[in-house]
């Protein structure tokens, strides 16, 4: 982990980042998943929807964002980190905050194709709750709900 990280909350100006680190993460964690949206579809969500309306925070280091953690109500909305990232303990630094800011419990979504999503979640106390054939989300694709009560 880098000495320099820091996790602050995301302001309107983080994010185009944040929309371009969510997109080089999804590439890369979900090749075979389809994008129910094109790239400046997903960057004008984030500008005009993620960061105005939900509890965001970004990890930054040397001036750049490197990971993203949206907080919607009780759910876990995204988590996300740049493609270098994964595996250095951010995912864990996030997780951990998301407890704290809503210390009565989460949920969250995340593809059943996803078997590193799905581990990591299960390690930090998440157990599935629900599974999906997809017909609910806009990727069309199986899923798996989760949930976190302390």
């Amino acid at each position: 982990m880098d000495d320099h990280l820091v996790l602050r909350r995301a302001g309107d100006a983080d994010a185009l980042d944040m929309a371009n680190v969510w997109l080089r993460s999804f590439a890369t964690a979900l090749p075979t998943v389809r994008r129910a949206h094109g790239d400046d579809e997903v960057r004008s969500w984030f500008s005009h929807v993620v960061v105005p309306q939900h509890e965001c925070w970004v990890a930054v280091t040397a001036g750049s964002v490197v990971g993203l953690l949206v907080l919607d109500g009780a759910e876990l909305d995204q988590l996300y980190l740049e493609p270098s990232w994964r595996g250095r303990g951010l995912g864990d630094r996030f997780v951990d905050l998301a407890k704290r800011r809503r210390p009565g419990g989460l949920d969250l979504w995340t593809f059943q194709v996803n078997a590193p999503a799905r581990r990591f979640y299960e390690r930090h106390g998440f157990v599935e709750v629900e599974r999906t054939d997809g017909r609910r989300n806009e990727e069309r694709e199986p899923d798996i709900r989760y949930a976190w009560r302390p």
